[in-house]
């Protein structure tokens, strides 16, 4: 997604441009919504996207109003989704991350424009601007300049600081502070620096500082420790009918994504957000720390996929942890979570005291979008809209797109074409200065890429171009480079090019 960066100035007009267009945005009452109507509203959004269970918490005036399961936990067994069955929140542990950020400002042990260098002394940016100039504030917002390299941490068998020492051997994407791109690993290294001010870990400040305050006692910061809990969603994803997958492991706590929790946990968690940075007497972090967690500090292009997704936004911007925008003229802020056949939604109306969480266990459904904005509809009191055949209707438009993608791909395969080398001769073992070591096999059925904790069986499309295919890649082209001797010299996929070593 394209963005440019917001500095000092561009962010207090921002600000004020904000302000004077939500200037009286709650002048009339938040709507009393029935129980009923929430409950009909999620039936059948659960029955058009084919989710197999859901779990719904509402939070208005610092009261839970609404707290409900919804369907099954797992496809053909009669356990039902509660408010107490656990689902992992992935992306959403940043708000966590960052409210630690928070607290640590508060007691000066931290800053967010601390150098990240100053708790991480290791950590290096290949490029000479951002390396001496990145902050932790840049990593939470995701204006580093480094690209998403997802790659780097899904499914990956290296730990939280092999990842980070990784990236720094990348060139950056994009100029330094230049635009929004979402960086999952480098939330990892503000972790890892929480923990280090702290004096522990950050999976210890976590569950010392927030979790436990806040009461949220089913909630835990690794899949081992979820798996203990037997009221605990299965994940599913819909394709040839509905397949219930294996939970996506995570055994090293990840400040970026690793917590799992319960709708009737998040609940506290939203009202505190909806707060003023106070616990039940107890003041957990400033107002003015909490207020930072929720300004917007680099703007988000509304274009594309953005710009479809958000149909009745003027404004997108990024804060920590947080996505800041407007909806039908009131400001929300937002945060989606995804991970194999899972997703997650929160959703803030502050001006109204107003806030949700939503939890499905079906893989890429939009059906918490969906959610979210008919419920923002129904208690602002806004002109309804058939939010599930708008999100379907793209995802059905998606669908075509891809389909479309891979006949387009055929179409300019040149056919009757052979390998210029037999294929034992690509065999062997290439290196990447980040992506470390690829194996290539020849077996039985042909070649096969080793990497990470992947395997590729590969289809050979055209000359020395393959295409790789599993449940994550789809039709993505792998393709071979002889070198000055006709022997073969590099491989190229993932958007880098593995050297050959060795014979």
């Amino acid at each position: 997604m394209s963005m440019f960066q917001f500095r000092c100035l561009a962010a207090c007009s921002l600000t004020a441009a904000l302000t004077a267009l939500f200037a009286g945005a709650f002048a009339q009452p938040v709507q009393p919504v029935r129980a009923d109507v929430i409950d009909a509203l999620m039936k059948q959004s659960l029955k058009s996207w084919g989710v197999p269970g859901a779990a719904l918490a509402i939070v208005k005036d610092d009261r839970v109003i609404y707290l409900k399961g919804f369907g099954v936990r797992e496809k053909g067994k009669p356990a039902a989704v509660t408010a107490d069955t656990v689902f992992p929140i992935a992306s959403c542990t940043k708000s966590f991350t960052a409210l630690a950020v928070a607290m640590l400002a508060d007691e000066g042990k931290m800053d967010w424009d601390d150098a990240v260098r100053k708790h991480l002394d290791w950590f290096r940016l290949s490029d000479a601007l951002a390396d001496a100039n990145v902050t932790l504030r840049d990593l939470i917002a995701h204006r580093s300049g480094v690209d998403g390299h997802d790659f780097l941490w899904y499914r990956a068998p290296w730990t939280l600081e092999e990842r980070i020492r990784k990236l720094g051997k990348l060139p950056l994407g994009r100029s330094f502070r230049s635009g929004f791109q979402y960086q999952a690993i480098l939330v990892g290294a503000v972790g890892l620096a929480v923990g280090k001010a702290a004096g522990g870990r950050w999976e210890d400040f976590v569950r010392q500082r927030i979790l436990t305050p806040l009461g949220m006692k089913s909630s835990t910061l690794t899949t081992v420790e979820a798996k203990k809990i037997s009221d605990r969603a299965s994940p599913h994803r819909s394709g040839r009918g509905l397949e219930v997958l294996p939970w996506y492991e995570i055994t090293e706590p990840d400040p970026a994504g690793s917590l799992n929790s319960t709708a009737r946990d998040l609940a506290q968690f939203i009202r505190f957000q909806l707060g003023d940075g106070s616990w039940q007497g107890k003041r957990l972090v400033s107002a003015e720390g909490l207020r930072e967690l929720h300004t917007p500090q680099i703007l988000l292009r509304r274009e594309g996929f953005a710009k479809a997704m958000n149909p009745e936004t003027h404004f997108m911007s990024y804060g920590m942890g947080w996505v800041v925008q407007d909806y039908r003229g009131k400001p929300l802020l937002m945060h989606g979570g995804a991970i194999d056949g899972f997703r997650v939604h929160f959703t803030l109306v502050p001006e109204a005291r107003l806030g949700f969480v939503l939890l499905n266990n079906l893989h890429e459904t939009q059906m918490n979008l969906a959610i979210s904005n008919t419920l923002v509809d129904l208690f602002l009191g806004l002109p309804a809209k058939d939010w599930n055949a708008y999100f379907l209707e793209l995802q059905k438009a998606d669908v075509e797109e891809q389909k479309m993608h891979a006949l387009m791909l055929r179409k300019h395969q040149q056919r009757g074409t052979r390998t210029s080398r037999a294929l034992p001769a690509y065999a062997g073992t290439y290196e990447d200065i980040a992506y470390g070591k690829a194996r290539v096999t020849h077996e039985k059925d042909g070649l096969v890429v080793h990497w990470s904790r992947f395997r590729w069986p590969l289809e050979h499309f055209h000359y020395d171009t393959f295409l790789g295919n599993d449940d994550v890649l789809i039709d993505t082209p792998i393709v071979f480079v002889l070198g000055p001797d006709g022997a073969v010299a590099t491989l190229r996929m993932l958007g880098r090019d593995f050297t050959r070593v060795g014979n």
